[in-house]
């Protein structure tokens, strides 16, 4: 073994275990027999952790590897999906957490039983807890993979292929992240998080700074107008009715989609339904808005970079430029801490998925069908235990995201579609329409995922881009709930109670904050597309 390799693998096991010890004393004293300890880290996560801890589940090496070859092929009109974000966030601390708090809800389908029934609960348990193992955590896991392998080369180091040591090292990942996940319940996710998140954005920082830092001749602005005379097509926001984000997007699917990820979905609500008080939780979720704007220095803006350094070299395999990028800029002590950011973000999503997994087969199926009178340390003892089955069967499925044609990110976006939409739709209309039923809450949801999977996979001929139909199919599952409400109606109207679980008074900065957030993504559109 030579000696930078060494210097490597050493920067990698000291950040990797420093988190692991943060983790481990902040955590000594939290008592994770109880439900609420162990799901919801006790109700007790302030604004800051809630915030690295959201980035860090949102921001995982689909990212890092996916989307920067994502804009290494497309260039910037892929930032849709980060600042959009913003938006979404706003939406989510103003609107919806302030009503999950007040609810004292553990799981988003709690919401659903309260509004139409129990049935459409588990239903959308069982959905959500399938497309996390189907799709989301292979996805992560393989993309993590690449990366590791990528700077390290494993297969290398253990004398096999290069395809026995993706599997190896996704084995490895998995295993460690289903240790967070199973002993530590949401409070270790979250520390390690925000650590983590620290270790992401300054590491993910320095590597367009350091690539610019070269390509300038030790002047960054300099560098950065270099690649935008190489290239100035790619700094463009505004995609094409042909590209592979279409502007119009923005205005159809793609705003739907974001106010689910970031007010609906469990895997990053449940760091909100943690927080000690509703202060605290709008905190949290407005300054996750500002790490989103800025994220794109990070995720998108060195896949451009790669093309001027590489050219179309990597256009067939899109998903491997990002690590040439970092072997190229850092210096070789640094590629170890580097590959543990990387490790770190894979872990974070990873381990914050099985929580919120756990959370909800163990509260919306053991606890609400299986046996109501489960205790509270039973309960904790099933989420262990489910997590570490799911975690095999992530491991499992992880190889086979391999060689997604348009890349991991994208492959990721099409397959939330799925379970996304239909999912958005009954929440929505379970908010807004209050005349929709549950019967007509079901048929919505069995129709949208009917109908995506028909367009998507079965009917490809329509030539619609896979956000239009995310659109479209909201607009018809809409219809769809009020045509069979028409016949089947509610048949008691649905209050919402204060069941007084924490704090409700907001924070004071909320609404200076959610007007900044919006009117600075508007700008982005504004500055970028007049590069069109």
């Amino acid at each position: 073994m030579d000696s930078d390799l060494i210097i490597m693998l050493a920067s990698f096991v000291l950040f990797t275990g420093g988190v692991a010890l943060f983790t481990w004393y902040s955590l000594r004293k939290t008592n994770l027999s109880s439900s609420d300890g162990y799901f919801l880290g006790g109700r007790s996560l302030t604004g800051t952790v809630i915030a690295g801890s959201m980035l860090l589940t949102n921001i995982s090496s689909e990212h890092l590897i996916g989307m920067n070859g994502n804009s290494y092929v497309n260039g910037f009109i892929v930032i849709a999906w980060e600042v959009t974000s913003s938006i979404a966030l706003v939406v989510a601390a103003v609107f919806f957490v302030p009503k999950y708090l007040k609810m004292g809800l553990t799981t988003i389908p709690q919401f659903l039983e309260n509004r139409f029934d129990s049935f459409t609960r588990s239903l959308v348990a069982v959905i959500l807890i399938f497309s996390f193992v189907v799709t989301l955590l292979p996805i992560v896991l393989y993309s993590g993979a690449i990366g590791i392998e990528s700077l390290f080369g494993v297969s290398e180091i253990l004398g096999v292929d290069k395809t026995q040591g993706l599997w190896i090292t996704v084995v490895v990942i998995g295993a460690i992240g289903s240790i967070y996940a199973i002993f530590g319940g949401l409070r270790a996710v979250a520390f390690s998080d925000t650590i983590n998140g620290f270790g992401l954005l300054l590491g993910g920082l320095l590597i367009p700074f350091l690539a610019l830092m070269a390509i300038g001749d030790g002047n960054v602005l300099h560098g950065l107008t270099e690649v935008y005379e190489f290239a100035p097509q790619k700094f463009n926001v505004v995609g094409a009715p042909d590209s592979v984000l279409p502007f119009e997007v923005l205005f159809t699917g793609l705003i739907i989609n974001q106010l689910y990820f970031w007010g609906m979905n469990q895997t990053i609500v449940q760091r909100a339904l943690g927080a000690k008080n509703l202060k605290e939780a709008q905190k949290g979720l407005l300054l996750t808005g500002l790490f989103k704007i800025l994220i794109p220095l990070i995720i998108v803006l060195p896949g451009v970079i790669c093309y001027y350094y590489f050219q179309d070299a990597y256009y067939g395999n899109q998903d491997s430029v990002y690590p040439q990028l970092v072997k190229k800029v850092l210096p070789t002590w640094l590629i170890g801490f580097f590959a543990a950011v990387i490790m770190g973000a894979v872990l974070s999503t990873f381990n914050s998925v099985l929580n919120s997994v756990a959370t909800l087969f163990s509260i919306d199926i053991v606890k609400k069908h299986i046996n109501k009178d489960i205790s509270d340390s039973k309960l904790v003892v099933v989420g262990k235990a489910t997590s570490a089955i799911l975690a095999v069967v992530a491991i499992f499925a992880a190889p086979m995201m391999a060689n997604a044609p348009d890349g991991l990110y994208q492959l990721l976006q099409e397959l939330n579609g799925i379970y996304f939409i239909p999912i958005a739709s009954i929440l929505l209309a379970g908010f807004f329409m209050k005349r929709i039923s549950a019967t007509g809450a079901k048929a919505a949801l069995i129709f949208g995922l009917l109908f995506y999977i028909f367009m998507s996979w079965i009917y490809t001929e329509h030539g619609i881009h896979f956000v239009h139909l995310w659109g479209i199919e909201f607009v018809l599952n809409v219809a769809v709930m009020f045509v069979v409400s028409h016949f089947y109606p509610r048949k008691s109207s649905y209050d919402m109670v204060d069941v007084g679980a924490v704090s409700l008074v907001s924070w004071k900065y909320t609404k200076a904050m959610s007007i900044g957030l919006c009117l600075v993504t508007i700008l982005i559109y504004i500055l970028l597309g007049s590069n069109s």
